[in-house]
């Protein structure tokens, strides 16, 4: 099933940071309450909101680890016992230019037989958590990110590397700004962090909040997708049962968020959204889960199926039926792409492979070996057509 006879579409890569992307653009005014670069024992750390990050063991990313070298942990085989740490600081090399140069990755998507992809930040994913008490902060540095982001990778750059800039709904006002200033420059996808929106102060509020609408208005009006993409939540620091930590990839001391808090912040979100009615007042707008996988999906639509028939009067439809048109769904490749396509469509599933994260697929085409038993439209579907459709703006005013 490997030779397929068109180049898939990967909703799911990844680019390693320049040291620069949060400072190079940045207001120098607001750099120390944003991020930036310290020695710490010899090394290149970052300070986030003045503090020191953990989120990633090495944000110069070089060296970094070999891509798809947890895949067979992900997949439950670790014959040798080794943690997770072991694996990943065990198999390290040099960064590649294909990580931080975009001509260099348009060469690397020939070689992977690759169409196009979406890229996804890896730092960036970390960073709006320990700047929850601080919005000012946030934009400014989600700008200078974005100015990054465009100046180096471009938002659709020869219409097959489309990078997805990063917002913030922290202040309403200025995530209407922000999301102008990206869709004019080409912008065809739009990130937000799965989680609670900081206020600043302690407080937040929920991303379908009504003081959040003139956003929601305006990707309704654009018909650009918003994407939610794993990072730092926040939900593996808040536990009441044990004291918080920051979060840090591929460290252990995490176990109870792992086995409590694993898919509930995706949850929360959608659930969020469809609860609090943004696609019933916005019926334009289309949102994807990436990197969050879907086993949490039945649970949603069992919980969503019960309230449903307990308060019908508090909901326009099913929500199952709302979740179904609007949401998009990139399962892990050890998850279980067949129910999920029969719970949500399977015009509705992503294929992403995570390149060139250790946690990722070695070889991105390789996720076909996951789709056996489904037609051959059904694959076209989730390894091409469903990116491109969530790549391509359906304005409101042209949404069939």
């Amino acid at each position: 099933m490997n030779e397929l006879p068109y180049a898939p579409f990967d909703s799911d890569n990844h680019y390693y940071e320049h040291e620069d992307a949060f400072t190079r653009h940045v207001d120098r005014r607001m750099q120390k309450r944003a991020v930036e670069w310290v020695e710490r024992r010899g090394r290149r750390r970052i300070l986030v909101g003045g503090k020191l990050d953990k989120f990633i063991p090495n944000p110069t990313f070089d060296p970094v680890t070999k891509p798809g070298v947890l895949e067979d942990y992900f997949r439950g085989i670790n014959p040798g016992g080794k943690s997770m740490a072991e694996l990943f600081m065990g198999n390290l090399e040099p960064v590649q230019p294909a990580y931080r140069d975009r001509d260099a990755r348009l060469a690397v998507l020939d070689e992977q037989g690759l169409e196009a992809a979406l890229l996804f930040p890896t730092l960036g994913c970390g960073i709006e958590q320990p700047l929850s008490n601080d919005p000012e902060a946030t934009h400014a540095a989600l700008h200078g990110f974005n100015q990054w982001l465009h100046e180096d990778w471009g938002f659709a750059y020869k219409e097959r590397l489309f990078a997805v800039p990063m917002l913030s709904l922290a202040d309403t006002g200025r995530a209407v700004e922000q999301l102008e200033w990206v869709l004019e420059r080409g912008a065809r996808v739009v990130y937000l962090r799965p989680a609670p929106v900081p206020k600043g102060g302690g407080r937040t509020t929920s991303p379908g909040d009504r003081e959040h609408d003139p956003f929601w208005a305006r990707i309704a009006e654009a018909g650009v997708t918003v994407a939610f993409h794993t990072g730092d939540t926040g939900y593996y620091t808040t536990s009441k049962w044990e004291p918080p930590r920051q979060m840090e990839g591929f460290r252990s001391g995490f176990l109870l968020g792992m086995m409590t808090q694993q898919g509930r912040y995706i949850m929360d979100t959608l659930a969020a959204l469809i609860a609090h009615g943004v696609f019933q007042r916005f019926p334009n707008v289309r949102v994807a889960t990436i990197e969050c996988g879907s086993f949490w999906v039945p649970w949603l639509f069992k919980n969503m199926e019960k309230a449903y028939g307990q308060m019908p009067e508090l909901l326009s439809e099913d929500p199952r039926e709302t979740f179904r048109r609007h949401v998009w769904v990139a399962p892990f490749f050890e998850d279980d792409v067949r129910g999920l396509a029969d719970l949500i469509g399977v015009d509705h599933v992503l294929f992403g492979s995570d390149f060139p994260h250790a946690e990722g697929l070695r070889r991105p085409l390789d996720f076909v070996k996951e789709l056996e038993g489904f037609s051959e439209t059904e694959v076209r579907w989730i390894m091409r057509d469903n990116a491109r459709f969530i790549t391509t703006p359906r304005p409101a005013s042209k949404a069939a």
